[in-house]
């Protein structure tokens, strides 16, 4: 439709748009994350649905106690190993479209924890993330920066074709393997559909 004659029609109280852009706009506002924290992060993100910053003004406030009934994870914190197998499964059970918010170093790379033999170094290691937002701890002013991507994410997305969301991809699986504390490490050590090691090259100066 000529954008002027949208204008006009707009103008004159009569809305038109299309199924994506309604979907999107629908699923866009009103992101329900998950009651879910793992360390000092999750302190900013509770402190991002008080009224200082009211997370409520983007449609997020309904933070659900369920994972069946959310659709947005934020993995505010370290994630240890131990913890590890538990965030996937949480995920496994959060229903179709879901997004995944890293947040704060420690989600991101493993943050001054990283060589420690406990720790996690990404949690993009066993799940699919689409924001990620650094510091130590990120302000709430950066997740709700971060939500607000996501977002916009969210509205661009085409309901079919390439750069569709996963959850309309039938080839994209909703579901990842459960790591499992072995004897000396997590098994698998990561999902390889997901992320694998940069190749070792040659030592610097050989």
């Amino acid at each position: 439709m000529d954008e002027g004659l949208r204008s006009e029609l707009a103008r004159q109280g009569v809305v038109v748009t299309s199924l994506q852009e309604l979907s999107n706009w629908g699923r866009s506002n009103s992101v329900w994350p998950m009651t879910f924290g793992l360390a000092c992060c999750a302190i900013e993100m509770i402190a991002t649905s008080m009224a200082r910053y009211d997370i409520a003004r983007f449609g997020s406030e309904v933070f659900r106690p369920s994972p069946r009934q959310a659709d947005l994870m934020i993995v505010a914190g370290t994630v240890t190993k131990k913890m590890a197998p538990q965030v996937v499964r949480l995920y496994n059970q959060m229903p179709e479209p879901k997004y995944v918010i890293a947040m704060g170093a420690c989600a991101i790379s493993g943050g001054p924890f990283r060589e420690g033999y406990n720790v996690l170094k990404g949690i993009d290691r066993f799940l699919p993330v689409d924001i990620h937002i650094p510091g130590c701890p990120p302000r709430p002013e950066a997740l709700l920066h971060g939500l607000i991507r996501l977002q916009q994410k969210m509205a661009a997305e085409p309901l079919a074709g390439p750069g569709r969301s996963r959850s309309f991809d039938p080839e994209a699986p909703s579901e990842f393997p459960i790591p499992v504390c072995g004897p000396h490490d997590l098994e698998p050590p990561r999902n390889d559909s997901l992320w694998k090691p940069p190749p070792s090259g040659p030592a610097p100066g050989t």
